[in-house]
């Protein structure tokens, strides 16, 4: 037995050491196989690598199939914070894992899409997985931002198209630089696309995927960042370590240190001193990795952009400004083109072999990026809300249309002066534009704006009604109005009966040749003499009670001469005088109209008047005489039967401008009677369908004097025009020195408001309807004809923006025709029945005895059991 077992433990060992050598000689052999045979394993690799990638593909395929579109649209006041976009990254983030179980992770992102193509300034859209709409719709922006569910965009074909991938370079855990949130993170990016034209084919659009990251490549990032820093540190160390070494040889082989041993005496001994080398410090994990220290709230991004256009070069510029507005989010780490330059020539996502992988992730919305591109969301903050309050958006022709001359569809505004430098005529939707106020110092270009407005309008067939107290603007109009196509819808009212033959037109406020309403007649004319004389129930109510029973009367006089066909002997607003003081024609008008008053009327003659003393009719008939005193008001009101009616001209599309002479007393009470009548006759428009109303637009400059007349009037015009299609254009040097009623009616039903140059505390009431943006110190420097206005376009507002207001020599310079202004004045006097004021003066004077005729006439042929007492009639 022991002699065999040295003999057994021999064949073990040879056994043993036999097995080795077959394993080293069958390792040998594989690799000798695999150098021989390389390409079959290789094969092996590319085929079963491409098959997986060809599955992979096609679930990524069918899964961004199935992905939905939103489209953010923030209102003009959305100013989020921090934390408001915080969560909405958080949303995002958690969005885009609700795929199905078998998506593969390319397809497992949410995508940011910031478009631009001319026809707004940026679209902010949302696309992600089906399944995260319910979680993406409601966002942490409240009402401030409209979610609106969207079709994927489809875009046509570009001549020239450019094609950028954009990574982050820097420090791999650096962040990004910490953008403010005022001004907005996209101003850089807007500003970059605010010259888009849409007519050139202009588009440019930055996609921003956002996916949670890999655990598996996060953890193997870190390990190898932690390992690179260890390295660092050590090598750092040994570095310092050998410096430290040479220090201390280089100061013992120094003559001052020789030098200093001598002097102690230790020369010789010791020998070197011992050098301790620095130890390789600790390595600290979050300083080493940075952002990628927490897995929270670190996602993986991809940044694709396009840009195209129809004419070359435009979108390679395009790209380099969006590129110009990136740059701003860099910091420690940045956005860097993907690529590579040689000389002039620049490769990357626009060529081979990466533009296909481009083109499918952008097609697809799948994220795949090249590199990790690991941030964090408080990064993104900037891109991942919409426009702020904070950003100043350009306007473009969807926002504010371009006006075209002769399209009774826009209504001109001014000029517009482009980021780009180019200008255009820019222009509201006339259907939309209801009530305008201009504001600012005399000579701002207010009254210029207006009349360019008006006479754009007039040529384009529109009905419009200009009343300008200090006749400058019809002078300034006339060269531009004089056309063949507009002579006969041109009317002149003038009462500044200016040179040595002056012709005026004429009116009767009391009137019933038209077709009026009685009782609407006298409701307008005692309105327009309450205004202006200050009389109500509790001030005057006896002046209010004789002056309505008297019109009532004279306005049954009135239509009673029209049924008779001969309304050149109707009663003018001067024979009150007549019916109050003279009893013959009192007891002649009562009679003849007796059939023609109400119970009550004819009760309050029989019983009331006769008690009157009669210094009570001092302050009916004292205003009277005052229009009676002046040649002019005398002979314009003194007229049977006036030619102008507000009410036909309206319906006629006549343009109609009217001068009222001055701001005096006397002028005053004419506009407040013209006023009142317009009142009245817009209110008449009730008998006319909806549909057919033909549009119509006053424009009333100095609105200071002209409510300074008829303050209540001009309040109910801003209230209720509207709804009879009459659009009202109000302009005034200060808004404060309107009546409250009126101040308040104006702001509140603004169409478009606006303001030139003043001071501030002018300007303070309207820049705070803005929000005090543009401040009033902005606006109060503003060059003459400059104007910042908010418009109404499209039930939404535009603005404030800063508008040149339109000069009529330059915008409407091919319409001026000097030499046809003569006959066109001629002819608007002839359309408004103009005649010498002599002639007018004299009919005036003979016009009591005509109405005397006429009564004596009717009340002989009409029985009456008036019954005559000392003061009146019973």
């Amino acid at each position: 037995m022991d002699s065999a077992a040295p003999h057994l433990t021999g064949q073990t060992d040879h056994a043993a050491s036999g097995q080795v050598l077959g394993l080293v000689v069958g390792i040998v052999h594989a690799v000798g196989w695999l150098i021989t045979y390389w390409w079959v394993v290789a094969a092996a690799v590319v085929v079963i690598w491409t098959a997986v990638e060809m599955v992979v593909r096609r679930l990524a395929r069918k899964a961004s199939a199935e992905r939905m579109a939103l489209e953010l649209v923030p209102s003009r006041h959305f100013d989020p914070g921090f934390e408001e976009i915080f969560r909405r990254g958080v949303q995002l983030a958690r969005a885009s894992t609700s795929m199905p179980w078998w998506a593969p992770r390319r397809s497992k992102s949410v995508q940011v899409r910031l478009r631009a193509d001319g026809s707004s300034p940026l679209r902010y859209r949302i696309e992600g997985p089906a399944g995260g709409e319910r979680l993406l719709s409601i966002t942490p922006f409240g009402p401030a931002v409209t979610v609106n569910r969207v079709r994927p965009l489809s875009d046509k074909r570009r001549d020239h198209v450019v094609r950028a991938e954009f990574v982050l370079r820097g420090k791999p855990t650096a962040p990004l630089r910490e953008v403010p949130l005022a001004p907005d993170p996209l101003q850089p990016l807007i500003d970059a696309v605010s010259d888009l034209r849409a007519e050139l084919g202009d588009l440019a659009e930055i996609r921003l995927d956002i996916q949670r990251a890999p655990k598996w490549t996060l953890r193997a990032r870190r390990l190898q960042l932690m390992t690179d820093a260890r390295r660092a540190e050590r090598r750092e160390a040994s570095r310092a370590a050998r410096w430290v070494r040479q220090d201390a040889t280089g100061i013992e082989d120094s003559l001052s240190w020789q030098l200093q041993q001598l002097v102690a005496g230790k020369q010789g001994g010791g020998g070197r001193r011992l050098v301790m080398p620095p130890v390789p410090r600790r390595v600290d994990p979050q300083e080493a990795l940075g952002k990628l220290f927490e897995d929270d709230h670190l996602v993986r991004v991809q940044l694709l952009v396009m840009c195209a256009s129809n004419l070359e070069g435009r979108a390679e510029a395009r790209l380099a400004q969006l590129q110009a507005g990136l740059d701003v989010f860099g910091g420690g780490s940045r956005w860097a083109m993907r690529g590579w330059r040689a000389g002039p020539w620049r490769f990357g996502a626009d060529h081979w072999p990466t533009r296909r992988s481009f083109e499918r992730r952008w097609n697809l919305g799948q994220c795949q990026p090249p590199r990790p591109n690991w941030v964090r969301l408080d990064e993104l903050t900037g891109l991942l809300k919409p426009p702020t309050v904070h950003c100043r958006l350009p306007l473009f022709a969807g926002d504010l249309p371009t006006f075209e001359h002769g399209n009774p569809d826009l209504l001109l505004q001014g000029i517009y002066r482009g980021p780009d430098g180019r200008r255009r005529l820019v222009a509201t939707y006339a259907k939309e534009t209801l009530f305008e106020v201009g504001v600012g110092k005399a000579g701002g270009g207010k009254t210029e704006r207006a009349l360019a407005q008006a006479i754009g309008w007039a040529h384009a067939g529109g009905g419009l009604m200009f009343v300008d107290p200090h006749r400058d603007s019809w002078p300034r109009a006339l060269p531009f109005l004089a056309h063949d196509h507009l002579v006969q819808r041109i009317a002149l009212i003038d009462l500044n009966a200016n040179g040595p033959a002056p012709q005026l037109s004429c009116w009767n406020p009391i009137g019933m040749h038209q077709g009026q309403v009685a009782h609407e007649v006298v409701e307008a004319t005692a309105d327009a003499y309450a205004s202006v004389l200050g009389w109500d129930d509790a001030t005057a109510p006896r002046a209010l009670t004789i002056f309505t029973a008297a019109l009532t009367v004279l306005v049954a006089v009135n239509e009673a001469a029209c049924q008779a066909g001969m309304p050149e002997d109707q009663a003018t607003i001067f024979h009150l005088r007549s019916l109050l003081t003279d009893h013959d024609f009192r007891v002649a008008a009562l009679t003849a109209v007796e059939g023609r008053l109400d119970e009550e009327t004819r009760s309050w003659w029989k019983t009331v008047f006769p008690t009157l003393p009669a210094d009570a009719f001092g302050v009916v008939l004292n205003p009277v005489a005052r229009l009676s005193a002046n040649p002019v008001t005398r002979a314009f009101l003194g007229q049977p039967a006036g030619v102008y009616n507000i009410r036909a001209a309206m319906d006629s599309r006549m343009v109609v401008w009217v001068c009222p002479g001055g701001n005096g007393p006397t002028d005053r009470l004419i506009t407040a009677l013209l006023a009142r009548d317009l009142l009245r006759a817009v209110r008449s428009r009730r008998d006319t369908p909806e549909g057919q109303r033909v549009p119509f637009r006053p424009y009333f400059d100095e609105l200071i004097t002209l409510t300074g007349a008829a303050p209540e009037t001009i309040a109910a015009m801003f209230e209720d025009f509207r709804k009879y299609r009459v659009h009202v254009h109000g302009m005034t040097q200060l808004l404060a020195r309107l009546p409250i009623p009126v101040r308040l009616s104006l702001v509140q039903n603004a169409s478009t408001l606006a303001s030139t140059a003043g001071s501030q505390s002018a300007i303070a009431p309207i820049t705070a309807e803005w929000g005090d943006r543009p401040t009033s110190d902005v606006v109060a420097s503003l060059d003459r004809f400059e104007h910042y206005m908010s418009l109404t376009v499209e039930g939404r507002r535009v603005g404030p923006v800063r508008i040149t207001g339109p000069h009529l020599d330059k915008v409407f310079a091919d319409l001026a025709r000097p030499g046809r202004a003569a006959a066109l004045e001629r002819a608007a006097r002839a359309t408004a029945g103009a005649a010498p004021l002599t002639t007018l003066t004299d009919r005036a004077t003979d016009q009591l005895a005509r109405v005397s005729g006429f009564l004596a006439q009717h009340a002989n042929a009409t029985p009456s059991n008036v019954q005559l007492t000392k003061k009146g009639y019973k």
